[in-house]
């Protein structure tokens, strides 16, 4: 439905060249992708990552040096026709309320822009009382809402009303960029709900922008990965987590981030060791697998393991390594334990119910500590190139 081929972006730099003046600064390289009809795209990236950029191109703003962005067979920079497509099946949500509605007008008036739009696309009156009262009770909004100003709205509900306007011309495409980074914690939570809620009501594609990691894990189909106008990954929510491409993506998804552990990979025929810390560890049969078909050597790597996969065990068991705690952070259900291994900081994530009766409650400074984990959660990366080979 909406795909983007081999984009190119760059912008003049505020930098100038004794030589040749003004210089150009590249934030989109050779970006393509693809979305399939009705589902939710997640575009993730810290900033300066190039996302927004990216949400730039596909919502029509900015025009490539380079590349095509294409909506259901018609290329959107190519002629007015293709940008009048992208316009009639395009709705836009911004971080900023004011960005996307005028907040001197009343909340009828800030959604009836959309109904206009929608009237001038078929060419006929709409019920407007009707619409209005039956949007407002999908964004979660009473009726008499309607009669109300944005600076009579709470943040949640100015969103839901920019949501709300958006909805109502019915698109085919939602473009999203960081709609909930300026809600509260539990607010954003209900709001990711609501929105995945229409989307699946709708059958609208979305295009969801943000640095959020948690945002669009929920909400994304699949997720886009951006690093310095790079994509470094393209992949469902459980293949980045499970398969991270490379050492970014690797620490870059999950929270605690992963723990990396300078190690040796020892290949004795077709079977691998990976040494850390003088501990041997045998990857699993899928592991070994992948260690086969990249055809790893052995020699330096960087080992992996998420916190979440690190598991306590008894003074001089086998595979296991020695840690200091130094911080114990109560969560509730869990225990993020921050442990120190030969000047190396180590995070672990315990579950309270699994700890005996005198740890459920946290550790002490200085402890020592004893861990191991599976061949099956190990993640093996070159260390010089970063690509994993697991």
């Amino acid at each position: 439905m909406l795909e983007l081929k081999n984009i190119c972006v760059s912008f003049r730099s505020e930098r100038q060249d004794k030589v040749f003046g003004h210089t150009r600064q590249q934030v989109l390289f050779d970006v393509s992708l693809n979305v399939k009809r009705g589902t939710c795209l997640g575009i993730l990236g810290e900033s300066g990552s190039g996302k927004s950029t990216m949400g730039r191109v596909l919502c029509g703003l900015l025009k490539p040096d380079s590349g095509e962005a294409i909506l259901d067979g018609v290329s959107v920079y190519a002629s007015r026709a293709g940008r009048r497509n992208l316009q009639n099946k395009l709705s836009v949500v911004f971080q900023d309320y004011t960005t996307s509605a005028n907040p001197r007008f009343r909340v009828k008036d800030i959604i009836g822009e959309g109904l206009t739009v929608r009237e001038r696309r078929e060419g006929g009156r709409l019920e407007r009382k009707k619409e209005m009262a039956a949007l407002l009770e999908l964004v979660g909004l009473p009726a008499d809402f309607a009669g109300r100003f944005p600076h009579e709205l709470s943040g949640g509900q100015r969103q839901r009303v920019a949501i709300g306007r958006a909805i109502v011309r019915e698109p085919k495409v939602f473009l999203m960029d960081e709609p909930l980074s300026n809600l509260d914690a539990k607010l954003r939570e209900s709001m990711r709900f609501e929105i995945k809620e229409i989307q699946r009501e709708y059958g609208i594609t979305v295009l969801y922008v943000t640095h959020d990691q948690t945002e669009a894990m929920t909400l994304g189909d699949r997720i886009v990965i951006m690093k310095d106008g790079f994509i470094q990954q393209i992949g469902t929510p459980q293949e980045v987590f499970n398969h991270p491409a490379n050492l970014f993506v690797a620490g870059f998804i999950g929270t605690p981030q992963m723990n990396f552990f300078d190690a040796v990979l020892t290949r004795t025929g077709d079977k691998y060791t990976v040494t850390a810390y003088g501990t041997v560890f045998e990857p699993d049969e899928e592991k070994q697998a992948a260690l086969l078909a990249n055809n790893a050597q052995s020699g330096a790597v960087t080992l992996g393991v998420r916190p979440e996969h690190i598991m306590l065990c008894a003074p001089g068991a086998a595979n296991s390594i020695k840690a200091t705690v130094d911080v114990s952070e109560m969560m509730g259900s869990s225990i993020h334990l921050h442990t120190n291994v030969q000047g190396k900081d180590v995070v672990m994530v315990l579950a309270t119910v699994d700890l005996p009766a005198d740890h459920n409650t946290g550790f002490r400074y200085g402890e020592e500590v004893n861990f191991t984990f599976g061949g099956n959660v190990m993640h093996v990366f070159d260390s010089e190139t970063g690509k994993a080979l697991t």
